[in-house]
């Protein structure tokens, strides 16, 4: 992290009350400066007494609560970053845990360079995020509650006889069972309303999204990856919501990094050993990256819907969406007859289709003017 001011400021924050430390230039342990609680107001008229805006640098952890505090510090003319927890230094050894001690270890951590920040998105990108992230869990509960309902079924011994669930032929189904029991079926009724407005939930929720990023200014990115196999409007919207600014990241090396997909090591001397992925990093975008890797288990071609969306595409994403499909298939084929269990198979192909996302991606902000 650079050095760009005098006093590194550490704050623990929390719901309700924010914990401040300060540690000045030098070699000087840090010193607990208070405790106020979680008002903006408040915690400047603290600030104002360690130093002017200009002479602090202000960290803390991301957390449950958000950018708003770094946002309102930010617009006050400070220096705030908010810290990746998982890159914060600890002592193995070290087994008290306070506020006071948590702020204090941030301050000096700071002033030796040793903290990383998360990027910190626009409010309109956040907003959009936010939104990719509810309709992520109205998909999750309309699983839960069509998991009950078939539990349900289970029970009383009811079996669909048909080949795929959930489509309109299994609706109609649903809508001819009668369990003649007054109390079964007020019970069957309320698991399938459930399900009904589950449905209900995740359709206004899709269609908010694909109107949402109308005049986006990553919209260009959004149209740009769903060239690529196994990414439709959804994955695409998501990723990039999850991602953000494809620029920031250097080499499509960082970018795997960040997303969890590189192989752990632990290795020393002459031996050399690695682990599964690291898993670190947004596992949102990582989970979408996997699902659209599974699509790579069949032999390259392009469909009718895919070639509807690459229609407005430049030709150097459309090569490139190209060159991808015809890799990643043939690395999952070649690793399916290696013996390599499909699930690693499929993490590995991930890991290659996230340098491809990053490829198409700084492409599609270059022919718009947005690469850095």
């Amino acid at each position: 992290m650079e050095e760009r001011s005098k006093i590194h400021v550490g704050l623990d924050v929390h719901k309700d009350s924010i914990s401040i430390a300060a540690a000045e230039s030098g070699r000087m342990p840090g010193r607990l400066i208070g405790k106020v609680t979680h008002d903006v107001n408040k915690l400047l008229k603290v600030l104002a007494k360690v130093g002017n805006a200009d002479q602090l640098h202000i960290v803390y952890e991301a957390g449950p609560t958000g950018f708003g505090l770094q946002r309102a510090l930010h617009s006050r003319g400070y220096l705030c970053e908010i810290i990746a927890p998982s890159q914060i230094p600890r002592r193995p050894g070290d087994r008290i845990k306070t506020d006071g001690r948590d702020c204090i270890q941030l301050a000096e951590c700071s002033r030796a360079g040793q903290l990383s920040a998360v990027w910190i998105p626009d409010p309109e990108d956040e907003a959009i995020r936010d939104l990719s992230r509810a309709r992520e869990d109205a998909v999750n509960s309309r699983v839960q509650a069509r998991h009950q309902l078939k539990g349900f079924l289970l029970r009383h011994d009811v079996r669909y006889t048909g080949k795929t669930s959930w489509c309109g032929a299994y609706y109609r189904w649903l809508g001819t069972l009668n369990f003649g029991v007054g109390a079964a079926q007020t019970a069957f009724t309320e698991y399938w309303q459930a399900v009904t407005a589950a449905d209900d939930r995740v359709e206004r929720l899709t269609k908010a999204l694909e109107s949402s990023i109308t005049g986006w200014r990553f919209e260009p990115v959004v149209g740009a990856l769903q060239a690529l196999r196994g990414v439709a409007a959804i994955t695409a919207i998501g990723l990039v919501a999850e991602i953000g600014d494809l620029g920031r990241f250097a080499h499509p090396r960082k970018l795997m990094g960040y997303l969890g997909l590189t192989p752990s090591e632990h290795s020393s001397g002459e031996r050399t050993s690695r682990g599964s992925i690291t898993k670190t990093g947004n596992a949102h975008a990582r989970r979408l990256l996997t699902e659209a890797a599974w699509n790579y288990r069949f032999k390259a071609r392009i469909g009718k819907q895919a070639q509807i969306r690459q229609q407005a595409l430049s030709e150097p994403i459309r090569r490139m969406a190209w060159t991808a499909q015809l890799r990643l298939t043939q690395r999952f084929a070649a690793l399916n007859a290696r013996g390599l269990q499909v699930n690693k198979a499929c993490i590995a192909v991930a890991r290659e289709l996230a340098g491809f996302i990053w490829a198409i991606g700084m492409q599609a902000q270059r022919e718009h003017g947005q690469a850095n």
